[in-house]
């Protein structure tokens, strides 16, 4: 038989342990964006498919693929079979006019007007005699002014990701310009994306615990040395 004490001890061994609490969302986020950023530096080559969004889609993609071939992180290929991701996404190119009216008025209006009446009348000599005096004053004042423009306005946006073979996303970004400095609005949404995907890949390279590579001026990137 059992002794009390022994019978405490069984109970407490088979008491079922709690399961471990789950992550906290922020901390899943965050290891779900550290997975991805440290897919990209498994990417070699690149495959920038056509885009959607009509006529103006087919020049943007000829930009990004220009800006991304001067980013030097991935050989870009014309031949999706060879490539680690696919590049795909939608641009459009806008060109518009935008109205602009605005109507001001100002009205001042004032009008005074004073009437008196005085009647005398005498009685013994039969006469009568009426006076009588008005006043009147006015005032009126009018302005009216109305603007009318039409400005020609030009905005470009692209929504891009970077998809592995095996059809996860692994990278995105939305871009959008009303024109730079120096460039048209779709060459400045490419520069943009180009200058975005390789922020992050930084990011990746020292989340991996990598040193950014030494490159004198015309190399081309590590990446792209690796498969010539």
């Amino acid at each position: 038989m059992l002794t009390p004490l022994l019978w405490t001890l069984a109970a407490f061994v088979c008491v079922p342990s709690d399961p471990p609490p789950a992550p906290a969302p922020a901390a899943r986020s965050a290891s779900h964006e550290e997975n991805s950023l440290r897919q990209l530096l498994k990417v070699r080559r690149v495959f920038v498919d056509r885009f959607a969004g009509g006529e103006t889609a087919a020049q943007m993609r000829d930009m990004v693929i220009s800006s991304l071939q001067g980013a030097q992180l991935f050989v870009i290929t014309e031949n999706e079979d060879k490539a680690d991701a696919i590049l795909r996404g939608s641009g459009e190119d806008l060109v518009f006019n935008e109205t602009h009216s605005s109507s001001d008025s100002l009205n001042v209006h004032s009008n005074i007007n004073t009437s008196q009446t005085d009647e005398d009348t005498a009685l013994r000599g039969g006469t009568r005699s009426y006076e009588r005096t008005g006043k009147g004053f006015g005032l009126g004042a009018g302005e009216n002014e109305s603007s009318h423009s039409v400005e020609r306005r030009h905005e470009a946006n692209a929504a891009v990701r970077l998809v592995s073979k095996d059809g996860d996303v692994i990278w995105s970004t939305t871009q959008e310009s009303m024109g730079g400095k120096f460039h048209g609005a779709s060459a400045d949404v490419a520069e943009k994306i180009a200058a975005q995907l390789k922020d992050d890949f930084e990011k990746a390279r020292k989340l991996n615990g990598e040193a950014p590579p030494a490159q004198p001026a015309g190399t081309s990137s590590p990446n792209a040395a690796q498969l010539k």
